[in-house]
């Protein structure tokens, strides 16, 4: 380790990131940038998590607290349901229903608008994080959306999102957005059935394919000089008095000079013995591709069915559900065809039984919807995790951030209110 020019702070030579997804690999390209050494580890592989296959949606003016009064809307009746998009497992475990209890406890008016301002300052920076690795080099893509819509059946499904807009613009976030008939929401995307009768299109956003935009993160990360090795289980930090060392679960121990979990829905496994105390959950995310006549120009929203449509290619990813279980779970068919259900009648010749690549993801949600980036109770071990829906949108920003503060000692105002020891 090298002093930095700030003073007392000691800038690491080497740097561990546990986690191959797209908050662990922008973290080790920017810390790369600073002139460290980076070795990412993995226990499957590049993009193996929630990374792949998302809705790839960058839109920094709609990343909410997931925790909001909305959710309070659903029965016990209605989240039981394998056919609800928000689902929890009738045997939810001691821990799964101490998460949900704080997460009510959250999804309230003012915690939301406390917890949205919180969010407001990096959003603001996210689409810059993009512009830094597409500046330097990473040949990865990112979509200008000539078209962004949300689509509803009715005017009054449609008040939902635009009373949040306006609490989101009340927050001090900007988006520019403009509520449209369904008859010229067709004529913009032919893709939406005549059941749609009125959207709001929204502007400036962007979308990747997430997998290839990883991927490519991860090619460059190595053409920098980068360790990337797959297929190795962290089971241990061990924080000593020269260096912090990763103890694998084969036995193995690898030191360094410091260590960035980013490992996603399973965070809190390691990060609990460092002062971390809340509770990550998994938020799994499913998702599937289909043939469509007409590709969407973008992005297609059904928030009444929290629905998520992408463009990838000739065919048209279909993401969405929010289930509360292990990470690690199989994939529940009855969630693909929940999605598969609610989006029929609303999309125009999608062949949604023609579906590849059928997936499941543990999205990473904390209790009060708020990201945990920054140092824990050893300054030598740092978390970056928690983002919910929004670790594609926030990941590169997350990383340049977090690589300045583990570089400088200082924690950039964005990340206070994330600090992963509150």
């Amino acid at each position: 380790m090298v002093a930095s020019a700030q003073g007392t702070h000691i800038v690491p030579d080497r740097v561990a990131v546990v986690g191959a997804g797209m908050v662990g690999l922008a973290t080790a390209w920017f810390l790369q940038e600073a002139g460290v050494e980076v070795t990412v580890l993995d226990r499957e592989g590049v993009a193996a998590g929630a990374s792949w296959g998302n809705a790839g949606w960058l839109t920094p003016g709609l990343a909410t607290p997931l925790p909001e009064p909305a959710v309070l809307k659903y029965g016990i009746g209605a989240v039981l349901s394998p056919s609800s998009p928000v689902y929890v497992p009738p045997t939810a475990s001691p821990r799964l229903i101490s998460f949900l209890t704080r997460f009510a406890r959250n999804s309230t008016a003012g915690r939301w608008k406390t917890a949205m301002e919180a969010l407001v300052p990096i959003n603001r920076q996210a689409l810059n994080g993009f512009d830094a690795l597409a500046k330097a080099g990473v040949e990865a893509e990112t979509y200008e959306a000539k078209s962004f819509l949300a689509a509803y059946r009715t005017e009054a499904e449609r008040s939902v999102l635009l009373e949040e807009i306006e609490h989101i613009h009340a927050a001090g976030q900007g988006i520019e957005f403009e509520p449209i008939s369904g008859d010229d929401a067709r004529e913009i995307e032919p893709s939406l059935s005549d059941e749609i009768g009125a959207a709001i299109r929204l502007h400036g956003q962007r979308f990747i394919n997430p997998g290839d935009y990883v991927q490519m993160l991860a090619d460059s990360v190595r053409a920098r000089g980068g360790e990337i090795v797959s297929g190795v289980a962290v089971k241990d930090i061990v924080d000593g008095i020269r260096d912090v060392r990763i103890i694998t679960a084969d036995g193995e121990s690898r030191p360094y000079d410091a260590v960035v979990m980013a490992t996603g829905a399973w965070l809190g496994d390691l990060a609990r013995q460092f002062g971390v105390r809340t509770v990550v959950q998994a938020g799994r995310g499913y998702s599937f591709s289909v043939p469509i006549a007409h590709v969407p120009a973008g992005p297609v929203y059904f928030p009444a069915q929290r629905i998520a449509c992408t463009p990838l290619g000739d065919r048209l990813r279909v993401a969405g559900m929010m289930e509360f279980r292990k990470p690690d779970a199989k994939l529940d068919p009855r969630r693909i065809e929940a999605i598969v259900e609610a989006a029929r009648p609303l999309l125009r010749d999608a062949d949604l039984d023609a579906r590849t690549f059928e997936w499941v993801g543990p999205r990473p949600c904390t209790p009060d919807g708020l990201p945990l980036i920054g140092a824990t109770a050893s300054p030598r071990v740092f978390a970056a995790g928690g983002h919910g829906m929004w670790g594609i949108t926030l990941g590169p920003i997350t990383g340049q951030l977090l690589a300045e503060t583990i570089t400088t000692g200082r924690t950039p105002h964005e990340l206070l209110p994330f600090n992963p020891l509150r």
